[in-house]
């Protein structure tokens, strides 16, 4: 593959660049992207487009991302100034480390040499010119590897991520992104309270830590608002026949599951941030060439192995911070344990409070107080539907559903991002049931602290409106719904972080 052409005038652009003698490594970026849109229009690759993506930070992101123009993200470039001659130490750099262990198919440069990594792993490297031809005679080096760096760009250029995910493998593809999405989140966050006037970020933190969890730090944020971005994605595309972006995304979530909506009305729908927008992109990709409503089928229609969902979720979290998971007691309830405790409730109902269809009684209320993925209501939903089948035929299967489960079967969460997966876990669940929810329908499953009686304000802010009616209905359960079963796993953390004001009185009356 000949282009010596290209690859000579793009010497000479880094070297009228370099000239100047005030050139930063910014100033050689429109000459390395103008060179890789040449070799992939060369290589018949029309469609690739490449976009600059100028580092703000120290930390920095990748310069550069390479797309198809659609629906896929192709690669990362990194570039260094060409002064830094020796990229080995840069390699093996804790931000070179980061990107390699995040992004499959990434290209590390000085604008001379050129290495391509896959998977972490140096695959291929091109010299295309001596660095000291540039940075000390100040003249354009002549090219030498030409036919060398040409494969590594056509192998760069060709790459495409695997289509075939298990639960396990593509919640540990998602973890490693969004891992980085939430120290990104953190960086971005200091930048938006140190500006002015504060941004989009810091809105939805001060929402959080006065509407919700009043403990709140930096950290915990970036931690919800990363995990609740990968976990809303992965909700939407589990709901999307058509080609799958972020954009795409909003139009996919429930309208009734309001925070949830407006967290992806800036995801979607307005301008990212350029630190934020190139990770997001990324984790949609995975997601777009990832069947994800295929892996949800395989358990519901075919019953093979534990249910999916919760074993993305606990394989997610494992992978993203065990230590989180420890701190807020979030673990895996087998789903021997869960059959168990639900059928033993439903045979109590029948024998000890004469409930004849004891969880498909029609005045049996239900609430999971620590819901997670919603794993014990949909089991119980799942008993109940079973019993009134039996009974009664599964002619009015639909009307039960719509009468009793969505009616009388509660749940409270206080972490957004299992609170998301469980609404797709019930949605999925009752579609399978044969009830497709409607725009005006939802689970009555409410992110509220369990442990708070408080109910918020109302307010036209729309992140804080959405919180005032998720505690609003979850308040009217609290204070006014009465509740015969209550079951459920909850947290298991010796020392609860969860320690509001009400719960802490409750605690000393009883003491």
């Amino acid at each position: 593959m000949k282009l010596d052409n290209v690859f000579a005038q793009y010497l000479n652009d880094l070297a009228a660049t370099n000239h100047r003698g005030d050139a930063r490594e910014e100033s050689f970026y429109p000459a390395l992207s103008a060179l890789l849109n040449e070799v992939a229009r060369a290589m018949g690759r029309t469609n690739v487009h490449v976009t600059t993506l100028p580092r703000s930070t120290d930390a920095g992101n990748p310069d550069f991302r390479i797309w198809n123009g659609v629906d896929r993200i192709i690669g990362y470039v990194e570039a260094k100034k060409p002064t830094e001659e020796y990229l080995d130490r840069i390699a093996e750099s804790d931000q070179l480390r980061r990107y390699r262990a995040t992004f499959p198919n990434l290209i590390l440069t000085n604008f001379l040499e050129f290495r391509l990594y896959r998977n972490g792993e140096q695959v291929d490297a091109a010299l295309l010119g001596r660095p000291v031809m540039l940075n000390r005679l100040r003249m354009a080096p002549p090219a030498e590897q030409v036919d060398a760096l040409a494969r590594l760009l056509d192998r760069f250029l060709r790459f495409d991520l695997p289509r075939t995910f298990s639960a396990e493998s593509l919640a540990v593809e998602l973890a490693v992104r969004t891992r980085f999405l939430r120290d990104i989140v953190a960086r971005q966050l200091d930048d938006e309270q140190n500006a002015p006037e504060p941004g989009p970020l810091s809105g939805f933190f001060e929402a959080f830590q006065k509407f919700l969890i009043g403990d709140l730090t930096r950290d915990d944020f970036a931690d919800l608002y990363a995990q609740t971005i990968t976990y809303g994605l992965f909700a939407a595309r589990v709901r999307s026949q058509e080609p799958f972006s972020r954009r795409v995304a909003f139009d996919r979530i429930p309208r009734t599951i309001g925070v949830l909506r407006n967290l992806f009305l800036s995801i979607s729908l307005g301008d990212l941030p350029t630190e934020l927008e190139w990770i997001v992109d990324d984790i949609a990709q995975v997601l777009a060439v990832a069947d994800a409503p295929g892996i949800l089928s395989a358990y519901f229609r075919e019953g093979k192995g534990s249910d999916p969902i919760v074993h993305f979720y606990e394989t997610f979290l494992a992978q993203y911070d065990p230590e989180e998971r420890e701190r807020r007691g979030v673990y895996y309830t087998p789903e021997s344990v869960v059959s168990y405790i639900v059928r033993s409730l439903h045979i109590l109902l029948k024998t000890a409070f004469g409930k004849d269809d004891g969880l498909a009684s029609d005045d049996v209320t239900l609430l999971d107080p620590a819901a997670g993925t919603m794993t014990f209501v949909a089991r119980a939903a799942q008993e109940a539907v079973r019993e009134f089948e039996r009974t009664y035929g599964a002619a009015a299967r639909e009307t039960f559903i719509r009468n009793h489960i969505l009616h009388n079967f509660y749940a409270f969460e206080l972490m957004m991002a299992p609170y998301a997966v469980g609404h797709l876990k019930m949605s999925f669940f009752l579609e399978e049931l044969g009830h497709r929810l409607a725009d005006n329908e939802r689970v009555r499953f409410y992110l509220t602290n369990t442990l708070d009686m408080a109910e918020l304000e109302q307010s036209r802010l729309p992140v804080v409106a959405a919180l005032a009616e998720e505690s609003r209905l979850a308040g009217q359960v609290k204070r006014q719904t009465p509740i015969l079963v209550i079951l459920g796993n909850p947290p298991y953390s010796g020392h609860s972080a969860n320690r509001g004001e009400w719960i802490l009185k409750q605690i000393e009356t009883y003491k």
